[in-house]
Formats: C-alpha cells, structure tokens, sequence
C-alpha cells in the first residue's frame, strides 16, 4: 500500500488531502477485488487463492483491474456494451470471433482520487454515487463523509450484493440501491455532490434535478467517436447547469445510452452505391493517437461513431477508417494502402458527406489553436439540451453537419 500511495503522489502532483489518505489507509483496495480479477493485455487470469502474491501486486499497482469478461463470465457482473462499436476500441472486431474483452473492471486509483479531488467534498456534504461496481469509491466516501451521507446506485443486484459485503467488513454502511443510475435516487435529494463511475453521452435531467443549486455533477464523458475526459458541472438556480471538461479518463458507458450497431449488418448494404472522392488528411489525424484532435471531432459531431479494419479483404486495402451516424442513414470509408498519405481514396453514401464533415471540423479546431479537453466545456438546461462551448460559454459550438 505504501508504494501505490507513493505512486498517486507522483501521479496526482502531490500528496492526497488528508482526509483522503486516512480513507486510503482505512479502506483498503484488495478488500473490494473478488477472488478472480484478468490482468495484462492478453486478459491473464489471476486467482488470489492460487497465486496470492501476483493477486495482491495488481491490487496495489496504479492501474486499472479486470474484474469480468466476456459479458460478466466471472465475478465481477455483467457490465459489457452490446456489439463492438461503442466499446472504446479502435478496432472491428465481432463479439463472435472468439476473442475475450473486458465487460467491467476497477478503476485506477489515480483516477479514482484524481475524479475525489475533483468533485470537492467538505464535510456534512450528501453524495449521490452512480454506478457501485466494487464498492471502493463508495467506501472511501463513507469513512470520509460517514456512511448516512452516502447512497450509491448500482444496475446490477449481483454487484450491489457483492458491494455490500465488502463495505460491511470495512465496517461502511452507505445507502445501496439497486436500480438505474440515470434516474439517480429522489427520495434521497437534494445532494449536494453527484459522481457517476460510468460515462454518459447526455447528462440525464434527473442528476440536474437532484443536485440543488450550486452543487457540483461530475461525470466521465464520451462521444461515439471518443471515450475520453470528465465533465464538471455546477448546477445553477433556475435548475441548469455548466461547466469544463478535463481529460484523462475513460468508462464503461451508461446502459441506457449505449447502441448496439455493426457496419455490415446495421448500416452498409449490398444495393447502396457510394460516392468516390480523394483526400490528402491522414485518417489517423482524426481517429489516431491524437486525444485532443479526436475529443474535439465528438464534441462537435455527437451523432457520428467510427471503428477501423485492418487488413480488410479488399484488393490493395492495408487498412480502412469506418464512419457511421449512429441512425444509420449515412456512412464513409476512407483506405489506405500502406504505400501513401498522399491521396487516399474516399467513399460516402447518404444525406450527409461524413468524412467531408470530419475533415472540416479537423480544419476549424487547427484554426482554433488545436484546444484540448480543458477549452471546452458544456451547458445543460433543465429541458435536456446540450450546449458545448470554447473557452467560455459565450463561446457557442455549432454541432452536427452544420456545424463543419
């Protein structure tokens, strides 16, 4: 424990407040792991009764723990994403080819202290949390603000169950209910923090209406081009709410807000002839490994969702970059040949020219200064309507076709 609370100094650019390292000490992280967690890249099982020391050395490292496959095939529940395009992957890949992914896992403890820090509690504040998983965030919140100040909300029953056990022997006993975390708990609030563990793709009116005013929401953040960052919203009289973005996260997207589409059986079929055309933009420019570039085209494109194929079985294709609304109205593809970047051919069918609409937004945000995460923020009204902005709220984006 004492190397992983060396390690989150360093990652968070100084100590842990206080109140939180008492908490660190207090509840400590393996109790919340089940006996079964995955580890490495290649999805290693590691069982603690039969490699305790190896089990022990991935609940104390500075990163994330596996803790389901597979569609919750394990111990940790079911918390996978139906399909393979809004699972955070930059890959085709069929839930069918039989090859395992991650459903559901434990966060971080960087980001789970840095999303603490954030969210700025002080004492004798209430807290609604969305989204229990192992019930670790939970507890620290417990011991920090006192278990009658904590109600957390978790879709699944098995994981609500497990969580409880384990906030028990910590001796934590916050508020768990079983349910849908976008209807967050109206017989608890007001609160005066909300903090989901899930990402979300609209903020639901119901965390707005059970925030009172001046009361802060803080929640991971996705597009369906790109899940990544953290939105902080304060919550205003009149029941709205605004705030920034910062960037370094990456969850599991809330279940109601989740699709489940594939490019050959959703959207492209065998009658639909595309148009051709050439660009000179590199597709990795928009959808490699540049997170600020790639935050900035789902922020201002929300209804637009890519995936790439390597090696597709094409004639003299090396890889290909997939674009898709996610009504299935309109879609791109844009190849590569692994010889040049110079001229890439293009394909587009439906109403609107995808890739012409990513390529111009790609040019606004250079203009722009390529802003990262932390330019833009969000305003939402009690009504659902989502306003992103650049570098203040009167700084206006225009999103959707019109706004490239």
């Amino acid at each position: 424990m004492r190397g992983l609370l060396d390690g989150l100094r360093g990652a968070l650019a100084g100590p842990l407040a206080p109140e939180w390292e008492r908490a660190f000490w207090a509840v400590p992280r393996h109790r919340f792991l089940p006996e079964r967690v995955w580890i490495d890249e290649d999805l290693t099982a590691c069982t603690r009764g039969a490699a305790p020391d190896h089990w022990l050395r991935a609940a104390y490292a500075n990163g994330p723990v596996v803790t389901a496959i597979d569609d919750g095939i394990g111990d940790g529940g079911d918390d996978t994403i139906e399909g393979w395009i809004d699972d955070g992957t930059d890959d085709v890949r069929d839930p069918g080819d039989g090859g395992r992914r991650a459903s559901s896992s434990a966060s971080a403890p960087s980001i789970v202290f840095r999303m603490l820090r954030l969210l700025a509690v002080e004492d004798g504040h209430r807290v609604l949390e969305i989204g229990t998983g192992t019930g670790w965030n939970a507890g620290l919140m417990a011991h920090r603000l006192g278990s009658e100040r904590v109600t957390t909300v978790e879709l699944d029953p098995r994981l609500s169950a497990q969580a409880a056990r384990r906030l028990r022997s910590a001796g934590l006993e916050p508020r768990i209910i079983t349910g849908d975390g976008a209807a967050g708990y109206a017989p608890g609030a007001p609160y005066d923090r909300v903090v989901a563990t899930c990402s979300v793709r609209r903020v639901p009116g119901a965390w707005l209406e059970q925030t009172r005013p001046g009361g802060v929401i803080l929640t991971p953040w996705e597009s369906p081009w790109f899940r990544f960052g953290l939105l902080r919203l304060t919550v205003r009289d009149d029941g709205s709410a605004s705030g920034r973005f910062s960037p370094h996260s990456a969850f599991t997207l809330i279940r109601n807000q989740r699709t489940d589409l594939r490019i050959y059986r959703d959207v492209v079929e065998d009658h639909q002839i595309p148009e051709r055309s050439a660009t000179r933009l590199c597709p990795w420019a928009v959808a490699g490994d540049d997170p600020a570039a790639r935050f900035a085209i789902g922020l201002r494109l929300p209804d637009v969702w890519r995936a790439w194929h390597d090696s597709p079985d094409v004639h003299g294709v090396a890889s290909r970059l997939w674009l898709a609304t996610t009504d299935t109205t309109s879609w791109a593809a844009v190849d590569w040949d692994s010889r040049t970047d110079k001229r890439l051919t293009v394909w587009q069918y439906g109403p609107r020219r995808l890739w012409d609409e990513v390529e111009a937004t790609y040019r606004w945000w250079l203009r722009a200064g390529s802003p990262g995460p932390e330019r833009f923020g969000l305003t939402v009204t009690p009504d659902g309507r989502q306003t992103p902005w650049l570098h203040t709220p009167a700084g206006v984006l225009t999103t959707g076709p019109e706004g490239a």
